[in-house]
């Protein structure tokens, strides 16, 4: 009986959204509805897309979006930490500060609002010679709202505000695109609807409408994206330079990653172990290409602990971190 009323509340929700986001986007926007398939286009696209002349620094970035949900309603939180130790040893998502709204039924969440949140990921997709695809990084920040709603109207409406945010970022909604499948996913305790936004031809990101199965009337936002996707969007530029500037060609595509990501480890105190959140640290530094850090990964650390400062307060300073990072190195080479 439980599964019969949820698959209810699931398709009732679906079947709603196409008003729920007329009324909040319309008259500015263009619906086609087929089936259990929506898509939301401006009228005037096709129109031509020229990048900034000067891209934004991170920080302008970064303080752009602050600032725009700050408008729409939707202060910024404190980051969660990295080490999460529940479900996953790592933080993968924002979304999980919504564990207790969610997966308890709980009138509360652990954060709420914007979240500029770090994370570690080892599903990025990868080409053939299994390097990370343009777009990807085992390591990112994951730029998101999460918060308790009490109606599918708030959905529309905060979809309507990321809408705002994004043009004060410079982007225009004759370049935007919302689209989606109108029925529900299950994961466990948790029932959602997701809606994918793209720029030209490049997705962004996505707007997830969530609820507990046995509790539906506890329902949360997630939008979500990555803030060097929306740079990568903006600016146009090559992946790689945008994301290494000059260390772009100073070593492997893998190595430059696996650096990036060790010093959010260890700036986060979460040292090489041999399982655990640990054992994710040591097969990171494993990745490093021996040949290309011969020299050693002070410069290039010192360049990312700089880039991930802008989120958090990292426990160690970076010649530390370099330092572990080496360490972690010539121990595994002593050892294999």
């Amino acid at each position: 009986m439980l599964t019969r009323v949820n698959r209810t509340v699931g398709d009732d929700r679906a079947q709603q959204i196409p008003r729920v986001l007329r009324a909040a986007l319309a008259p500015h926007w263009e619906f086609t509805v087929d089936g259990c398939h929506i898509e939301v286009h401006h009228p005037k696209r096709g129109t031509p897309y020229r990048p900034p002349r000067r891209p934004p620094s991170w920080r302008e970035l970064l303080d752009s979006l602050e600032t725009g949900f700050a408008r729409d309603g939707a202060a910024r939180d404190a980051c969660l930490p990295l080490r999460w130790g529940r479900e996953t040893e790592l933080t993968i998502s924002a979304v999980q500060a919504l564990d207790p709204l969610l997966k308890d039924g709980q009138l509360h969440t652990h954060r709420s609002g914007f979240l500029p949140q770090p994370v570690v990921r080892f599903t990025g997709q990868r080409g053939a010679t299994g390097n990370l695809k343009d777009g990807f990084l085992t390591s990112f920040v994951n730029i998101s709202r999460v918060q308790r709603i009490g109606s599918l109207d708030d959905y529309g409406a905060i979809l309507d505000g990321w809408l705002t945010v994004l043009s004060q970022l410079g982007f225009h909604a004759r370049h935007l695109s919302i689209k989606g499948k109108l029925s529900s996913w299950r994961r466990r305790q948790v029932e959602g609807i997701t809606l994918r936004f793209r720029h030209l031809d490049r997705t962004l990101g996505d707007i997830v409408l969530l609820w507990n199965t046995e509790h539906p009337g506890c329902m949360a936002v997630d939008l979500g994206t990555g803030l060097e996707r929306l740079a990568w969007a903006r600016t146009q530029e090559r992946w790689y330079q945008l994301i290494y500037g000059s260390f772009a060609r100073a070593a492997p595509p893998t190595t430059l990653d696996a650096i990036r990501t060790a010093t959010l480890l260890l700036g986060h105190g979460v040292a090489p172990a041999a399982r655990g959140a640990g054992g994710t640290t040591r097969r990171v530094i494993r990745a490093i290409d021996r040949d290309a850090a011969r020299l050693g990964v002070g410069t290039l650390v010192r360049d990312v602990y700089s880039y991930w400062s802008l989120v958090g307060v990292l426990r160690a300073p970076w010649p530390e971190i370099a330092r572990a990072i080496e360490e972690e190195m010539l121990r595994h080479d002593s050892v294999a």
